[in-house]
């Protein structure tokens, strides 16, 4: 029995099993086994010569962008409007069947985008070179899903079912637990909050099909099953999504309003190019970058190419290290001027934390 059968006979079964406290600890056993079965599917055999011709895309720029969707909704066109590069438009679908690549320059920041191929419904299993679309999503730093908005967003749930499947969770944070395996001890299973989807039964369940006699685990959220299996198997990837609605100039003004009310969303025309600075600005926010602008000493600041850096690394030191790593062997202090600051400017060291458009001066030791 192939895998994509075994994976079928497991969702079957789960499909009709009601779900309550006596059938927790089965349903927790079939989605472990349903977890290492997908693995199948997101390691890429050895055999396998990598993602394929015209999939594998070296990385350029500080963030990169893939544009995820069924065929012909726009995304070609989408990609070319942005960033000027062209990738083959046409109403017959599957026009695009490699990546394609295109760089686009935004608030000083070099940010690669992507136009994948169209997906469909069955991508995990190989159809319409769905593995190789997928492999190289979770590579992205930010998901475009583009949607025609004429289509029904049924289309939405399926897109978001094939990258779930495959370990890319869209607007999520990873689940706060805390998992090490052991080689003796038992379980050792604590909480800080209450428990209202596990307990330690359905746990030792899970743990069992993994073949997991001793482990520490500390559960610091009201996790579910599926939380459990996520940090155990270890190589799910999050990634902040926009949901891009194309097409809006062929709807109504009383539908415009209804798409508004869809979480992520942003609705476009690629066509027009409408909304395309709100697109742009979701960008940008769910991107999480801040602009550092230097300033050489006795010189003005450098408004015109700033140095590009993730919120959660932003520190002087990061800032530091983005310019050439030569730097910190000659660092005394920097001299700041920001939000990030009280006076302007202040003197800080490596581990300040550094905020949007803040300018930065680096003093070297005598």
């Amino acid at each position: 029995m192939s895998t994509y059968d075994k994976i079928k006979e497991i969702e079957a079964e789960m499909a009709k099993t009601q779900k309550n406290k006596a059938t927790a600890y089965h349903l927790g056993t079939l989605k472990a086994k349903l977890a290492k079965l997908k693995r199948e599917l997101i390691t890429p055999a050895k055999s396998g010569g990598g993602p394929g011709e015209g999939f594998d895309v070296a990385g350029t720029g500080v963030a990169r962008v893939g544009f995820v969707g069924f065929p012909s909704v726009g995304k070609s066109t989408l990609m070319t409007k942005l960033t000027g590069t062209f990738s083959e438009v046409s109403e017959v679908e599957f026009t695009t069947l490699t990546t394609v690549p295109g760089v686009l320059q935004y608030k000083g920041a070099k940010i690669q985008i992507l136009d994948l191929p169209g997906i469909i419904e069955g991508a995990k299993d190989g159809k319409g070179r769905g593995r190789q679309v997928i492999a190289v999503a979770r590579t992205c730093s930010l998901i475009f899903l583009v949607l025609d908005v004429l289509k029904p967003l049924t289309h939405k749930a399926v897109i978001e079912r094939e990258l779930e499947s495959v370990g890319i969770r869209l607007n999520k944070q990873p689940p706060n637990i805390l998992f090490r395996k052991k080689d003796k001890g038992g379980i050792n299973m604590t909480s800080t909050v209450p428990l209202t989807h596990l307990d330690k039964d359905v746990v030792k369940s899970i743990l069992n099909e993994y073949r997991i006699a001793s482990a520490d685990i500390s559960l610091r959220c009201d996790a579910t099953v599926d939380d459990l299996i996520d940090v155990i198997e270890g190589n799910r990837v999050y990634i902040p999504a926009v949901y891009v609605l194309n097409k809006i100039d062929q709807i109504s003004i009383e539908e415009l309003d209804l798409v508004y009310k869809i979480p992520h969303a942003v609705p476009v025309s690629a066509h027009h190019e409408w909304n395309f600075d709100e697109l742009l600005d979701k960008m940008w926010e769910y991107l999480n970058l801040v602009r550092i602008y230097t300033k050489p000493k006795g010189q003005l600041p450098d408004y015109a190419a700033p140095v590009v850096l993730k919120r959660d690394n932003a520190s002087v030191l990061d800032f530091c290290n983005a310019i050439h790593r030569a730097i910190l062997k000659e660092f005394a202090h920097a001299l700041v001027w920001g939000t990030s600051v009280k006076h302007n400017p202040q003197k800080v060291g490596k581990e300040h934390v550094l905020l949007d458009e803040d300018v930065v001066s680096i003093v070297k030791k005598k």
